[in-house]
This record gives structure tokens, C-alpha cells and sequence, in this order.
């Protein structure tokens, strides 16, 4: 006897499970400008790799004779595809169904995606669009037993992938509520332009629980998660999306257990750039761009900025040098002079983290005037995050190199410096316990007031304070490694980055640093 008849049931549950949440739904999704999940993950995964896992989960029912009357996907898509040869695990929300809200068995999907990737040690991404766990199945239990009040399990499964793996989470519409939470849990979150938001709770739970009338928008638009450190990257649209979770992910190795992966350049390792000679400015005061000055020293086109809108004093992301993945930190002078703020410690703290789990050496260019001061700054707590920077700088493994371009002043500037950092300094550099302008107007306040001339007084005693701080007798003294012409930087650099080779891969035997799940 044949076993067609349960076979013919397979084959309509895969049909109606490929159909999402009807054509309707359908035709509403690509109204609003946003794909569905099956077409998402298609545009996403290299072409023909993308294997589905539980691709029939969901509710259906039967008429008499044991046929298919109905069937209603579960609302979320998992499975296994590869993004430029490499194999990850992909977990998409379906918003076509019940707005993605989660089912239990939508939710156990979620969790077993995450436990897929921990255990077989491949890259997460999450693909997120919805607004959490559906009403309807509060305090109840479906057909599956999930208990959708217990969310312990799918709290340690996130929590597990994110010590294991790398993982990147997408916004690609609203995202309220356990979604939300989702994707924050990540290594990079990134949402689209114009058609997402990420909010703890939409416009009816807000104005119900505190009477404010704000739309999706102005709640969680990219205006608002960017600024607040929420979501870390945007995206044009869904195609930039794709874009950006390739490449971020090209500079991590797989798991934290194994190396990253070196890739051929065709950029010479002893490339130097006449137009750093010059890049810093003589007056003391003025900015330069800072990211011109990274474009010059690392691998042509390869750095990659993480959260450029959130505490904008500092920069962070992922760059090359000789092909090699580093993590590069640095100040931009065009904000706040470049002043290690409230949101730029946090920003610091977490990528000096993520580089530190993944084995990412550390390369900082230093222009720090040091702590933002001022009324604002103490209401922000900005001693209280710088300090945990510097002690997640501290705390890290990871070769460390410091190119001290200019400002390298107060407790702010140890967190460019991990233990035993090696520095390198342009003949720009200047060092001390604070910068000359509030040192001078502490230390001479009183000859200032009195003098003929008081700002005329003041620029003289800079002036000669600035000649004092010369980086010169610093390098006689052997206090920073190497004095360097800027043109070096990148020779300089890559050299350092071979030498550390044996550092990293014996950093690989210790295991995954112990805050490395922190989100």
C-alpha cells in the first residue's frame, strides 16, 4: 500500500504555506513597499542555497475524508543558506500572517533557529517585521503545549547565540514589543528608511497607558532608534539591507572559536599617502575629517562604520589591513571636538566588546581632548559609562595599536589604549593630564584677570604651554613606542598586525570573553 495519500497532504501544506497569508495580504505587503519574507530571503542568500526547516508548521485542518480544507502558516520562515559561500541560519517574520504575530509554534521557531545556529556554529539573521505574541493565545496553551507566558527559553536561546555567534538583525517594517527586544540582541541591528520603526510599545498601547498621541514614526522612526543608540545602522532599502549584512559579516569569522577570514587585496601593505602629511591642521582648533584620514591607512573602500549616528564623537566599525579584519576606533573632531561623551562610552564599551569576543585586533586613532564636561554632560553620567569603557578596553584580550594623531588627554584617553597597547605618535601629538586651554585657565587664572591685555595674556601662555607638550621629548623618553612620519601609519600598522599573529590565535584556546553575550 502506497503512501501517496499523506504524501498529497504534504505537498498541499507546502503549497499553502508558500502562499503566506493569501494573496491579499500579499498584494497589501508590496503595497506598503516591503517584500515578503520568502522574497527577502531569496534577495538575501546566495542563489538555489537556502534550505527550509519546518516548512509545513502551522495550523491546518482536514474535511472528513482526511483532506486539506485550510492551512495557516506559522508566521515565521527558519532555515539554513549560505551568503557568499559560508552557511548561516536565516530567521524571517512573516507579516502577511496575522500581522507577524507570534504563535506558539511561530515561537518555538524563533527559538529553534536561535539553538540551530549556537549548536552548529553558524552566523544568525534575523529578519524581523511584527509586533510580538498574539493576544489570543495569552495564558493559554495551543496544540504544542508552548506555554507563550514562559519566554525564559526563548530569552536563553538568544542569549546563547549571541555568546556563540555573530549575529545581524534587520528592521524591515514596524517592529514592537518581543521583536523589538529581538533585534537589539544582535551584534548589528539595521533598519530601513522609510519603511520601519522599532518600538517597545505602537501609538494604541502608548496612548492608552499615558494618554501621548504619537505615530509609529515619531515613536520609533530611524529618526529616533538611530539617536538613541536603539538600532545601530540604516539602510536605504531592503537591497542595502542585504548589502550591509554581507559585508558586516565578511570581517567576523563564523563562530568564536575559529579566525576570521583574510581576504586577497591588491592594495600594497606599504602604500603611503602624501595627503596625511598635511591632514591635521596647525591651528589647534580646527577640525579635520577624521574618515578621510581612516580611508587613507586602511585597505581601499574596506572600512565599514557601525552606529555612525549614535554618540557621534566617536567612530567605530570594521576595516582591512593587508586583508586582515580589525576593529578601528576613533574620535571625530567634528563633534564636540572629538570629547569622549555619555553616548560615545556606551558606543565604545560595546564595540570594544564585540571585537574582543570575535578576535578582532583593535586599531585606535586618538584625537581625544578627553571627558565632555559641563551641566549636561553630569546629568548624562558620562563619567560613570567613560569608566566603563575603559575597563571593557582594559579587560580585552585583543592586540591593541594607538596612533595618537593629536589629542591624547585625561582618563578619556585610556580608552583608546588596551593593555599593553602598542602606540605609535604623529609629530602633531599632544599629551597631558588636560587639555592647554582648561589648564591655563586653571593654573593662571589669577595672572590673566590682572594683566593689561587678559586674552592677549591667555594666547601667550597657550602658545608657550603648546611648544612645552611637544611629542619629542616623549619619544627621547621611550613614552610612546615609535615617533612616526604619518606617511608610515600604514606600513607602520600592517607590520604590527603581522607580528600579533601567534597573540591572536592562542587568545582562541582561552574561550569567549566573559561579557561577550552583553547586547
Amino acid at each position: 500500500m502506497s503512501w501517496e495519500e499523506e504524501v498529497e497532504g504534504l505537498r498541499a501544506r507546502r503549497e499553502a504555506a508558500e502562499q503566506h497569508g493569501g494573496s491579499e495580504a500579499v498584494t497589501k505587503q508590496h503595497a506598503r513597499g516591503r517584500l515578503t519574507v520568502r522574497e527577502r530571503v531569496t534577495a538575501l542568500v546566495d542563489e538555489g542555497s537556502f534550505r527550509e526547516h519546518a516548512g509545513i508548521t502551522g495550523l491546518g485542518e482536514e474535511d472528513d475524508q482526511g483532506r486539506l480544507k485550510s492551512f495557516v502558516p506559522a508566521g515565521v520562515i527558519v532555515g539554513t543558506g549560505r551568503l557568499d559561500g559560508r552557511p548561516v541560519v536565516v530567521c524571517g517574520d512573516d507579516f502577511t500572517v496575522a500581522g507577524a504575530s507570534y504563535s506558539a509554534a511561530g515561537m518555538k521557531k524563533g527559538v529553534y533557529a536561535d539553538e540551530l545556529a549556537a549548536e552548529r556554529r553558524l552566523p544568525m539573521v534575523r529578519l524581523l517585521e511584527g509586533g510580538g505574541a498574539r493576544i489570543s493565545g495569552l495564558g493559554q496553551r495551543g496544540r504544542s503545549g508552548y506555554d507563550l507566558t514562559q519566554p525564559s527559553v526563548a530569552n536563553v536561546a538568544m542569549v546563547r547565540t549571541l555568546q556563540e555567534v555573530p549575529v545581524v538583525c534587520a528592521a524591515l517594517g514596524p517592529v514592537a514589543g518581543f521583536p523589538a527586544a529581538r533585534l537589539v540582541t544582535s551584534h548589528l541591528s539595521i533598519m530601513t528608511k522609510h519603511t520601519s520603526q522599532v518600538l517597545i510599545g505602537g501609538p494604541a498601547l502608548v496612548e492608552r497607558a499615558t494618554g501621548e498621541k504619537l505615530t509609529k514614526e515619531e515613536l520609533g522612526g530611524p529618526q529616533v532608534a538611530l539617536r538613541s543608540g536603539v538600532v545601530d545602522n540604516l539602510a536605504e532599502d531592503e537591497d542595502d539591507v542585504w548589502r550591509q549584512v554581507r559585508r558586516f559579516l565578511s570581517y567576523l569569522p563564523s563562530h568564536v572559536g575559529a579566525p576570521p577570514e583574510i581576504q586577497p587585496t591588491e592594495d600594497p601593505v606599504e602604500r603611503r599617502e602624501e595627503a596625511l602629511l598635511e591632514i591635521i591642521p596647525r591651528e589647534r582648533r580646527r577640525a579635520y575629517k577624521m574618515r578621510k584620514l581612516l580611508d587613507l591607512v586602511v585597505d581601499r573602500g574596506s572600512f565599514f562604520e557601525m552606529a555612525p549616528l549614535f554618540g557621534r564623537s566617536q567612530i567605530t566599525g570594521l576595516a582591512r589591513l593587508g586583508g586582515r579584519p580589525v576593529g578601528v576606533h576613533a574620535n571625530d573632531p567634528v563633534h564636540q571636538g572629538g570629547a569622549m561623551t555619555a553616548q560615545g562610552a556606551r558606543k565604545v564599551r560595546r564595540f570594544v566588546e564585540l571585537c574582543d569576543q570575535f578576535n578582532l585586533p583593535v586599531i585606535a586613532l586618538v584625537d581625544e581632548p578627553g571627558f565632555l564636561i559641563g551641566s549636561e554632560s553630569e546629568r548624562a553620567g558620562t563619567i560613570r559609562f567613560g569608566v566603563e569603557a575603559l575597563v571593557a578596553a582594559m579587560q580585552s584580550r585583543v592586540p591593541w595599536a594607538s596612533v595618537i594623531v593629536r589629542k591624547s588627554f585625561g582618563v578619556a584617553a585610556g580608552v583608546h589604549l588596551g593593555p599593553g597597547s602598542t602606540t605609535f605618535a604623529w609629530p602633531s601629538a599632544e599629551f597631558g593630564a588636560m587639555p592647554i586651554e582648561g589648564g591655563v585657565a586653571l593654573a593662571y587664572r589669577k595672572e590673566i584677570s590682572e594683566a593689561p591685555d587678559p586674552e592677549a595674556r591667555r594666547r601667550q601662555l597657550e602658545d608657550e604651554l603648546a611648544q612645552a607638550q611637544s611629542v619629542f621629548p616623549r619619544a627621547e623618553e621611550f613614552g610612546v613606542h615609535d615617533l612616526i612620519d604619518p606617511r608610515e601609519t600604514r606600513p607602520a600598522l600592517c607590520g604590527w598586525l603581522d607580528e600579533v599573529q601567534h597573540q591572536l590565535q592562542a587568545n582562541l584556546a582561552l574561550g569567549t570573553p566573559r561579557y561577550s553575550a552583553r547586547p
